[in-house]
Order: C-alpha cells, then sequence, then structure tokens
C-alpha cells in the first residue's frame, strides 16, 4: 500500500486532508434548496464509494503493509468494532454539524464545531498515542480555541438581531463538535492493534468506518428527517428521487471528498513523528479552508459590521498560527 517514507510527505498528506475536510460541505451548497438530509443519502454513498476506490487503487498498490484485501480478511474484531464505532459518532456529529451549516452558514457552524472538535480529538488522541512536542501541540490548540471565540463573536456581531437562529446554529455546532472530537481515539485504536495482535493499516481500518457510517445513516437521518433540528418542516423521503440528477452527483461527490481527506490522515497518523494526534489536529486546519469559502467565496459575511469583520481577521490569526505550532510539534 502507499506510505509516505518522510514527515514532509506525511505533512502534504495532512494538509490534503485541511483541503478536503474544508471543501467538501460547499457540494451542499451547489443544491439550493434542498433539505440537507435528503442530500446526506447520497453524501453516506459517496464516503463508502470513496473508501473502496482508494482502498483498491492505493491501499493495494506499494511495498508498504498489508494490500487492501488481504488486510481486510485478516483485520481482528477488536479493531473492526473500534472502527466501526468511529464511524457511528463521526456520522451524528456529523450531521449535527451540517445542520448547523443549515442554519449559521459555513464560516460559523465549521470554526465552532470542528474547532471544539480539534480541541477534545487532540488531547484524547494523545492520551492513545502520545506523539509529539505537548507544549507546542497543546500551546497550538489553544490558539484555536481563542480563534473560536472570535469566529463566535463575529457571528453574534454580524446578526445581532436573529438571536433565536444564532443559538440555535451555535448549540448545534457544539454539541456536534463534542461528538466529532471523540471518533478519531476510536480510529486510532483501530490503527494501533491489540498486544500480539498485527494493526490493521489505514486503507482496511477507513472501509470499516465507512461501513460504521452507513449502517447509522438509516436511523439518524430518518429521525433527522421526522424530526429536524433546523426549526423547518419535516422532510419526506419522497422529495429524493425528484432531485435533479446533479444533486445527487453533488452528494456523492462531497462524501468521496470527505472520505479521500480521512484517508490521507489515517495514512499520515502513522509516520514516522506524527501519531494521531498531530495528524488530526493539522487535519482540522479544516476549519480555517471553510470558513475562507463562507467569507471569500459564499460571500456569509457581505454587509457586516466592521466590528464582525475585524473579529473574522483575529480568528484567521489565530487559526493560522495554531496550526503553525501543530505542524512543527513533531519536529521539535
Amino acid at each position: 500500500m502507499f506510505f509516505p517514507e518522510s514527515y514532509l510527505g506525511a505533512l502534504a498528506l495532512m494538509i490534503l486532508t485541511m483541503l478536503c475536510w474544508g471543501s467538501w460541505a460547499n457540494t451542499l451548497k451547489l443544491c439550493p434548496g434542498y433539505r440537507f438530509q435528503l442530500f446526506y443519502w447520497d453524501y453516506a454513498i459517496g464516503l463508502a464509494g470513496g473508501a473502496i476506490f482508494w482502498g483498491l487503487t492505493a491501499g493495494s498498490h506499494g511495498p508498504a503493509g498489508t494490500p487492501f484485501l488481504a488486510d481486510i480478511a485478516q483485520a481482528p474484531t477488536g479493531s473492526i468494532v473500534f472502527a466501526l464505532l468511529g464511524g457511528v459518532i463521526f456520522n451524528i456529529a456529523n450531521l449535527l454539524i451540517v445542520a448547523a451549516i443549515d442554519v449559521a452558514g459555513l464560516a460559523v457552524a465549521f470554526p465552532v464545531g470542528i474547532g471544539l472538535a480539534l480541541i477534545v480529538g487532540a488531547v484524547s488522541s494523545y492520551l492513545v498515542r502520545p506523539a509529539g512536542n505537548p507544549l507546542l501541540l497543546f500551546g497550538g490548540v489553544a490558539l484555536v480555541t481563542v480563534a473560536i471565540i472570535f469566529d463566535a463573536r463575529a457571528y453574534r456581531q454580524r446578526e445581532a438581531k436573529a438571536k433565536a437562529t444564532t443559538t440555535r446554529g451555535i448549540v448545534l455546532s457544539l454539541i456536534g463538535g463534542l461528538l466529532m472530537g471523540t471518533f478519531y481515539p476510536l480510529v486510532a485504536a483501530a490503527l494501533r492493534g491489540a498486544p500480539g495482535v498485527p494493526p490493521v493499516g489505514p486503507y482496511a481500518v477507513s472501509l470499516f468506518f465507512a461501513v460504521g457510517v452507513l449502517l447509522s445513516t438509516i436511523p439518524a437521518n430518518l429521525l433527522l428527517m421526522a424530526k429536524p433540528l433546523d426549526g423547518k418542516p419535516p422532510v419526506a423521503l419522497s422529495g429524493y428521487w425528484p432531485a435533479p440528477f446533479r444533486w445527487h452527483l453533488a452528494g456523492l461527490f462531497g462524501g468521496a471528498i470527505w472520505a479521500t481527506g480521512a484517508i490521507a490522515n489515517f495514512v499520515a497518523s502513522g509516520a514516522h513523528l506524527v501519531g494521531p494526534a498531530v495528524s488530526y489536529s493539522i487535519g482540522q486546519g479544516a476549519t480555517m479552508v471553510s470558513a475562507c469559502w463562507g467569507v471569500f467565496v459564499w460571500r456569509e459575511f457581505a454587509g457586516a459590521p466592521a466590528s464582525a469583520r475585524r473579529s473574522l481577521l483575529f480568528m484567521f490569526i489565530f487559526f493560522a498560527l495554531g496550526l503553525i505550532a501543530v505542524a512543527l510539534a513533531p519536529l521539535y
């Protein structure tokens, strides 16, 4: 299977993760008026398809590790369960964050939700497998925490007259972020393996993870269709089939983009000097990427007061400083 041979190679994969995880939600923006619950069916299928594609290509060729299909066949039960549970928890968290995007927009839901996930995930992943300079790692996480505060402040300043919507969007982002921060330690445990049992490769773990996403999508998404969290009327499944074909493609593509970022991240986490805490933390720089999309492409802060724009500027500065600190953690 493909595996990076240097820290620079692993860093490139982590940057790819950041770009993929910060960009996939734009595919939802390509489906105006389409309820995210309907979009999510295609997203979950695309995520599984992406895991299979990369497993049969990058995961099946190269001198490192065990090929994809052989790795699946020999995977121990414990690692499979950890990966499946990781997929289930991620999926519930992601549904909440997608709902928050629908309510609050990309520039808010991602920095608040994924930023909080970064804090929880970095700490818990470091406990599973300590790697990297803890001062730089957690110092970077602290800087990201400051960035989250500035982002939430910018949103409050932008929507001073929409308190109910603001509160709902931020609450959904916070709950989703807390759950999102707990899935990665389970993936790290699946990758690490048990004593006396060979570890499972990242491509096989990605497939088991995707199966967990698919299985949990059925009950979780049906529940959110019946009782939406965004304050809108219930969603009928009959609305899925008449949707334009390009909307279905957008959902599939969005899931495949996220899966690409996840596999890149799982692979990088096993590289020399990296570890899951650093890999996950840099990957969650997706927050800054998504905020850039929301601010500069989708113009979510067009017409906002100067105070909101200043808060966004400080958010970007602190996010950048935090990510630089985390990236340096494995080297010092």
